[in-house]
């Protein structure tokens, strides 16, 4: 059973790397915000490195749900869902506390693709690309399993250029692409 303390920990970290970065927030920087004491910190984690990996844990599972209902909640036919994840996409770089990719920015700060902190990241990627091809072959494209990929690289393109650019236009460009190649994909 989950603390209060532990999760005001979970809470804060996830804000404070998200904003800050993980190598810039250390422990006592999160304890601080969070108000729990270091014994209490070390009763639920044994490292930051173990904070680090339940917060991506948990990032993924409410990012991908996010994602999932936002397209869901759009209502429309199976073969136009996979375009509407990058109106999903727009959506979200809107937000004023948007700062790119929680699981690129990891894989960026870890750099080691050994580490655990990037698998945990690249893990999240896998899921999304699943994700992507799941949408696709409900929409009946026999190419799925290639385009989810090339749907990922559309989306990750799309989230490091609105970081970038501070826009949501991105995310239309990427879903123009996403159309070409549904569109390239049905062609005979």
């Amino acid at each position: 059973m989950a603390t209060k303390a532990r999760e005001r920990l979970l809470q804060t970290a996830e804000e404070l790397f998200y904003a800050e970065g993980i190598r810039a927030c250390g422990v006592e920087r999160i304890l601080e915000v969070s108000g729990v004491g270091r014994a209490s910190f070390y009763r639920h984690f044994q490292s930051k490195d173990e904070l680090v990996l339940e917060v991506l844990r948990g990032r993924d599972v409410r990012w991908r749900a996010w994602l999932e209902e936002a397209v869901a909640a759009r209502g429309l036919p199976a073969t136009e869902r996979p375009a509407a994840v990058f109106d999903a996409l727009a959506e979200r770089f809107g937000w004023q506390d948007f700062r790119g990719c929680a699981f690129i920015n990891t894989m960026v700060e870890a750099a080691d693709p050994q580490s655990a902190a990037f698998q945990a990241a690249a893990d999240h990627k896998r899921r999304v690309v699943a994700y992507l091809d799941r949408l696709l072959d409900e929409a009946g494209y026999a190419g799925h399993k290639a385009l989810a990929r090339q749907f990922m690289l559309l989306v990750d393109g799309a989230i490091v250029a609105a970081l970038r650019d501070r826009t949501t236009e991105s995310a239309g460009s990427a879903k123009a692409v996403a159309v070409a190649l549904l569109a390239a994909q049905r062609a005979p």
